[in-house]
Parts: C-alpha cells; structure tokens; sequence
C-alpha cells in the first residue's frame, strides 16, 4: 500500500510538473524597473510560497571518478515527499563548484534551513541600522544576509523543492575530494565538464544542466560555459572575474597583500579537515590522505617567493610562469567571453574585487539582450545583494537565480528575459534599468587636464590642484611618497572583500588617504553629470629610480569636503608595455581602457631623471554627480594593502618619492565619459 501511496504521488508529481514544464504563463508579466515591477513581485511570491515538493533528501559525499581517476566527493539536494524520501521524477540540476569545502556549504544552508533561525537572522541583518555613526558601513555588509548570497553561496532549499536537484562538489584538492589542488587550471576545468557530463546522466536528472555560485564559483562557470558542454543550458554567476590575474592577483603588476595570503590560507586550511565521519565508520580515503601530504599548501611557496625573492634572474619556474602573460597558467586562468553561448545572468559589485571584468563579460558575451543580463550595486564582494528585496529595489539574489533556472531549465514564460538587461545602483544616485554599459547614449570622453593651480578643496593634501579642460601653460612639478595611509582607504576596503569599509572614515571617505597624495580637483558640476565607462589617466611621470609604482583614483566630492572614490586603477611603472589587442581608443588615439601586458619578458624599467608616460586604467564606473559635487582625481606612490610590487621590482623602487610632471608640451590628464553638461 505504502509503495502504492508513493507510486501514486510520483505520478501526480510529474503530471505537475511536465504542466509546469510545457505551459507557459498565460500572459507573461514585462518586467519594469530595477524591482521588476510586477514580475519582480511575483517571482517573489513563487519563490516564498509553499513549493512543489515539502522537503529535501540529501546524500552526502557521492563520489563522482574523472578520467584520470581521481575521486570528487558531492552533495546531492533531491526534492523529497511529504515521508522525506526523494521523488522518482527527473527534475533539472543545479551544478556548484567549489574550492571552500561542502562542509562550509552544509553548515551555511543548516542554517538558513531552520525556519526560526532562518527568519531571525534575516530579520537582525535588516533591521540593523548603524546610519550616522561612524561604523554606518557595518550596516552595508549585514543587509547582503537578508539580499539572498547565502543561499547563492550555499544551498537554496527554496529551489530544490519547486523541483531541482543541486550538485555541491568540492574541486579537486580540496574538501573531501582527492588530488592536488589545480586552482582554475586546465585539469580543474575538465573535471567540471565532466561532473556536468555525468549529472546530466543521472536518473535524476533531465539532461538540463544550470550552474550557479559566489566568486571562484563564478568564474568557474565563466570558464565551463565558455567550454560549451552541451548539457549546460544557463549560468548564475556571482561577483566572478574572467581574469583573476589582472583583477585581484597582480592587478596592475601589484600583488594583493591583504586577500591573497588571507584566501590561500582559508581555501588550504580548509582542504586539511578530514572526514570524520569516514574515519569514525573505517572507510577514511587514504588516497584524499596522500594527496594532502603531497601537497598541503598550494600556490603559498609562489606567493612567498613573490614576497621574499629580491633577484628576478633567481625567480622559480613556476612563478615567472605566473609573471608571463604568454604563459600556460596565465591563459587558462583568462576565459573567453565570446565563446560563452548560454543565458547569463551576472551579479556584480561598483567596489568588488573583480569589478574590472564583470561589465567586460556582459559586453563581449554574444547573446542578445535578456539571454544576458548583469545587476551591479554599490558593494563590495561579500556585500553582494544588500541592496535587495526591498521597494524599488532589485530581487534577492535566490529570487533571480529562481526565475532565471525557471525560464531557461524549465521553459517558464516568466518575464525575467525582459528584465534589465542592465540593472545598476548609480554611484551618486539611484537603482536604474539600461540597455547596455557603458550608457554610451548622448555620453562623450573628454580630456580633463591636472593643472598645479589650487582648487581651495584639497587643503588636506600632499598638494591641491585643479582638474581643467585645457593644460596649465607653464611646467611644474609635484612629489609624492610612498605611505601607509592607504590602510583607510577604499582600495583598502575592496582588497579586503568588504572588511574596511565598516569603518566610514575609510570605506566612505578618502580624505585620510589624501593626506598622502596629490588631488586634482574640478569646479562644481552645475547640473546632475552622468560618468559612464571605463576610464583612462594619462601621468607625465618621473622616478628617481630604475622603477615606480602609480595609483591613480576618481572621486566625487560633496559640498561638505567629503571624497568618495567612485573607481581605481594602479601600474607599476617598468610594466607599462600596453597590450594593443586588448586596449580600447578614441579615433584621436586617446585611450579609454590601456590594458597593460602585466610580463616580465615586456618590462622597461624606467631611467632615473627621465620622463615617461603611463597610462592607466581605471574600472569602469556609472555614477552621477549632483549639482555642486566636484570630480577629482587623487595620484598616489604607493597603495598598501591593495598592492605592493613583488621584492625584486619593489627593490627597483627604492620606496623613493616619485614625481609628476605638469607639462604642456606633454600634459598629464584624464580621459572620462561625460553625460550632461556640467559647466566646467
């Protein structure tokens, strides 16, 4: 009777189901605006309500060979009936690798699985409100509990019992799975085509593969899409990096102090717990065991050796291969947008550690309007969706991860294929739906000139000088040191995922960080002024040894003297050799994006005493200043904790001041995207 009762209910279930597959809403709701209007409230609602399914069956630690042998270890997620058992019915899967461990993924879901303890966290991470104290940005991070990354980051029960099965796999090295940790390589990228392979084979599985996930799970579809498995169907990547090299490892030929030590030592800490369940029940993987021991800490002697190694001839193999572009490491570390053919949904962050890419891959995927999409907020990366849910608001981030799988997995004419394609929080101003990124309509660079001659607003500075829209017409010459003030500072906040920020005087204001550099300020903007773009900074520099190191940051500036750094690019300066294929320019030959060939086999250190030009590449921004906010521009020696050149460039630099050069025969200015008509 009971194997009856449960065919019966498989039966109803599928019926449900195959309905819910094949027939569309009856009349899609058009998404409008950043909240989706309508739609965005009733994929709220289909997301909330009571589900298909009442509950979720887990088998843990399913081992999946690749190719050469080696063993991953998964999570399964099945939906399950009213008894707890999973459903006979095929349903689509939801694939997520990651390299933090499904223990991590298991504890962070068993908490958002209690529905009391679920609800009180959501509820503190709301309603906590820190606005107009000094630690107001503590606020900022909380409310991404509340903005549905966990659940992206983790597991979303919510979607496996509308009818998913989810796929937790820890990557190869790490977690409970065997080998040696390949950190995005090419043997990494097989093993994710094939696990999606064989989830697309299971019995309970439909064929239709999703994939989803926070950060290096990001990028990891990033690189699996661009593979085009023939299973895979869709993507949910959040805050991910086509180039993790030039985003966060060495952007601008500078090595991450704070993240990268910080992340090495959490993903290699967290590959050494054993599995003690295994170990209790007598079925520990001594294989998992042998590989640890041959490697326990991976990629850590390459950053050690970048920190530590004052001779370049002396450099490892291994890390001049992570110092070449041309490199095997380097290349299978860079995916291809161009090749990704799946619907794409990007979420990612004004202030994220990967935002130099995030809007480069919305760009170069070759898929129309609504089969890609990208959400950027005003956060930074474990910030990711804390300004969601709420009126006016973009969804949570499970709430568009739903309805994206739904459309594209399961053929649900839901309206999220109209929503976007390009959902932003304007720095300056507020949430807005656009066409495309840059907002290239009625928007033109224009060179903005650093001129010596004092704005009256930079007091605090090394040196205050102007923003102009012609060159100063005599030369001059300003020095700037290297210095720690970097350390409260907004770089300081990115490089440290978010951590910085709780503090305003740092995360919000750049004030103490100017205190060390030189400010080039405009005139007030006499009407709301749009920058939308990438941008580019044109230094005229001199160094007093064989190397230098530059940062360059775009602010908008109050009425009330406050700085907020809106975007940044850095450069260390015998690495300025521009890669042409990559970089973009104006028909007058101005650059809008310099992307620097970041190798040592193209390095020009610099002649003591001698000019030389860099330009530098600043992530592309949307923001708006308001009528009397100013633009400035602040120059920089040095950017620590973000960036710190590697020992032997380092050793170049002599930490010696450096100079910039104010000329009008070769003038020193920025190229940026305006839209409007500010008045300058």
């Amino acid at each position: 009777m009971r194997l009856l009762s449960r065919s019966l209910l498989a039966v109803a279930a599928a019926a449900l189901a195959f309905t819910q597959f094949v027939t569309p809403t009856a009349a899609a709701v058009t998404a409008t605006g950043p909240d989706g209007g309508a739609a965005g409230a009733e994929w709220a609602a289909t997301h909330d309500n009571p589900q298909l399914y009442p509950n979720v069956y887990i088998e843990w630690d399913v081992p999946i060979t690749m190719s050469d042998g080696t063993v991953l270890k998964s999570n399964v997620y099945h939906p399950a009936d009213a008894s707890g058992r999973p459903i006979d019915t095929p349903t689509p899967t939801i694939v997520n690798f990651t390299p933090y461990t499904k223990l991590g993924s298991m504890i962070g879901d068993s908490a958002f699985s209690i529905p009391v303890l679920s609800d009180l966290i959501v509820q503190l991470a709301r309603n906590l409100d820190l606005t107009g104290t000094p630690i107001s940005g503590l606020t900022d991070l909380t409310k991404a509990l509340g903005g549905g990354l966990i659940r992206t980051f983790t597991v979303d029960r919510q979607l496996i019992r509308s009818g998913y099965t989810q796929v937790v796999v820890d990557v190869r090295g790490t977690g409970f799975s065997q080998g040696n940790w390949n950190l995005l390589g090419e043997r990494e990228q097989q093993d994710t085509l094939e696990t999606i392979d064989w989830a697309s084979r299971q019995p309970w599985s439909t064929g239709d593969i999703g994939m989803t996930g926070v950060s290096y799970s990001g990028l990891n579809q990033l690189q699996a899409a661009a593979e085009q498995p023939p299973a895979l169907k869709a993507i949910f990547p959040v805050v991910p990096s086509r180039n993790p090299f030039r985003d966060l490892v060495a952007p601008g030929g500078a090595i991450g102090v704070a993240f990268m030590p910080m992340w090495l030592a959490a993903v290699n800490g967290g590959k050494l717990v054993p599995d003690m369940t295994a170990l209790l029940q007598g079925r520990f993987d001594m294989k998992w065991l042998a590989d640890r021991l041959s490697d326990p800490f991976t990629f850590v002697d390459a950053l050690l050796e970048v920190f530590l190694q004052p001779n370049i001839d002396q450099l490892s193999p291994k890390v001049k291969q992570l110092l070449d572009s041309g490199s095997d490491m380097r290349q299978a570390w860079e995916t291809d947008p161009a090749r990704i053919t799946v619907p794409t949904f990007i979420s990612g962050g004004w202030h994220d550690v990967f935002v130099a890419s995030q809007a480069d891959v919305f760009r170069r995927i070759p898929l129309p309007a609504g089969q890609k999409q990208i959400l950027i907020g005003d956060g930074y990366h474990i910030s990711n969706g804390n300004e969601s849910g709420r009126p006016g608001q973009p969804p949570r981030m499970d709430v568009l991860q739903r309805a994206w799988f739904d459309k594209w997995l399961k053929g649900i004419d839901n309206g999220i294929d109209t929503y976007g394609p390009v959902t932003m929080k304007e720095q300056g101003g507020t949430w807005i739906t656009a066409s495309g990124f840059p907002q290239e309509e009625e928007t033109e660079y224009r060179r903005m000139y650093l001129s010596p001659i004092p704005s009256g607003t930079g007091g605090h500075s090394v040196h205050d000088g102007s923003l102009v829209d012609a060159p100063t017409e005599w030369p001059e010459t300003l020095t700037v040191a290297p210095g720690l003030t970097g350390l409260c500072s907004r770089d300081a906040a990115q490089e440290t995922i978010g951590i910085v920020s709780i503090i305003d005087a740092c995360g919000k204001d750049s004030r103490i960080w100017e205190s060390n550099g030189l400010t080039f300020t405009s005139s007030p903007v006499a009407e709301p002024t749009t920058l939308s773009g990438p941008i580019a900074v044109h230094l005229n520099t001199v160094h007093d040894a064989t190397d230098g190191y530059w940062v360059a940051t775009v602010n908008d500036v109050a009425p009330d003297g406050t700085s907020t750094t809106l975007s940044s690019g850095q450069l260390v300066a015998s690495l300025r050799a521009l890669d042409e294929s990559r970089s973009t320019r104006l028909p007058n030959g101005d650059y809008t994006d310099p992307v620097p060939d970041l190798s040592l086999s193209t390095r020009q250190p610099t002649q003591p005493g001698v000019p030389v030009a860099l330009d530098i590449s600043i992530a592309g921004v949307d923001a708006v200043l308001q009528p009397g906010h100013r633009l400035r521009v602040d120059v920089y020696a040095g950017n620590f904790p973000k960036g710190l050149p590697p020992l032997a460039i380092l050793m170049d630099t002599g930490l010696r001041p450096q100079h910039l050069l104010l000329d009008p025969a070769e003038p020193s200015y920025v190229n940026i995207p305006v839209r409007g008509t500010p008045g300058w």
